[in-house]
């Protein structure tokens, strides 16, 4: 007699219950898998009825994810990322490879994902150029033709001609030097009484949406001083000279600094006694419309892969809530 072979749960079922753990609602969820709440909840109901036991705590308000939802959770990301990796393995084999791309990226993505990428490219590419940069200055490189493509935080698909997918969304963060905390602190504003605000540089993407923010929400709250890269801000941060706002890929470019920084989500702040909005930037994949054949959807692939092997690491090394970091899977877009 042949041994039974376990069969896992149909992928839509992971895909929603991975969808529902990520944003932390069902409704966020259906929105991101394009289905409605109430198939959501069905595939729910379906996995605990298959595993004879309960994903979420619906005795609470919001429903809370239970030690089994979680197990699932994790186990459910190492098998969609293996089948994305047995689907990218067995297909690369079946075509020939392109002489020469050249990519455009902002270093906090050179730096954090950027190897994993280059590894999937190996055997898709005969030539890489990974460039790295402020998103300014890639836009315009990729809008004069130097770039194949793009990966960054601005979408251009505005432009005639233009190509872009979404890759990953991420959340900014509080970063505080470890040992100094909030002391009772419950606005950005009070906070930069006590300790100094370091900024990004206006001439980036990320220092113009954060400014935004903190303009909208505490303008009376001044920087003191303002970096074009994440290394010297953080740097000053654990040495406890000042507070920031960052992103997961940021302080994982630079989480030698780990240690000595404490991490916390945006919405641990207050004002009137409500949490302070979410602050989130995405990143795009950009590319001339009929160009490099397949190869935007597999590099965006490889990122959607990168980010949930990177997403495992974050929450134990850096204390990141796995909601701030989420790979994006939406069709492509095409501006005319």
């Amino acid at each position: 007699m042949k041994p039974e072979v376990a069969v896992p749960p149909p992928w839509e079922q992971l895909a929603s219950w991975i969808a529902v753990v990520e944003t932390g609602a069902v409704s966020a969820a259906a929105r991101r898998a394009g289905l409605s709440q109430a198939g959501v909840s069905q595939h729910v109901r379906a996995l605990e009825q298959r595993l004879g036991c309960e994903l979420l705590d619906r005795g609470t308000r919001p429903a809370r994810v239970t030690a089994s939802g979680r197990r699932l959770y994790e186990h459910a990301l190492d098998l969609l990322q293996r089948a994305n990796e047995m689907d990218e393995g067995v297909r690369s084999l079946s075509r020939s490879t392109r002489s020469a791309v050249r990519v455009g990226c902002v270093d906090s993505f050179a730096a954090t994902l950027g190897p994993s990428l280059v590894r999937g490219l190996f055997d898709r590419v005969q030539r890489l150029q990974l460039l790295s940069g402020l998103m300014p200055d890639l836009a315009q490189r990729f809008a004069e033709r130097r770039l194949d493509l793009l990966i960054g935080t601005q979408d251009v698909a505005g432009q005639a001609g233009i190509d872009a997918q979404p890759l990953l969304a991420e959340r900014f963060v509080l970063v505080l030097p470890r040992e100094r905390g909030l002391r009772g602190a419950t606005t950005l504003q009070a906070l930069g009484a006590t300790l100094p605000f370091f900024g990004y540089s206006m001439r980036s993407t990320i220092g113009a949406q954060v400014d935004a923010y903190v303009r909208r929400h505490d303008p009376g709250l001044t920087r003191r001083y303002e970096f074009d890269a994440t290394d010297p801000l953080l740097g000053l941060v654990a040495a406890g000279l000042g507070f920031a706002l960052t992103t997961p890929l940021c302080l994982w470019q630079s989480r030698h600094h780990a240690q000595a920084v404490q991490v916390l989500p945006l919405s641990t702040l207050k004002r009137d006694g409500e949490p302070y909005p979410l602050l989130e930037r995405r990143f795009w994949l950009c590319n001339r419309a009929g160009e490099l054949g397949r190869l935007p959807s597999e590099t965006a692939n490889l990122v959607r892969v990168a980010v949930r092997e990177l997403k495992r690491a974050l929450q134990p090394a850096l204390g990141v809530e796995p909601a701030a970091l989420v790979a994006l899977h939406e069709s492509r877009r095409n501006a005319g």
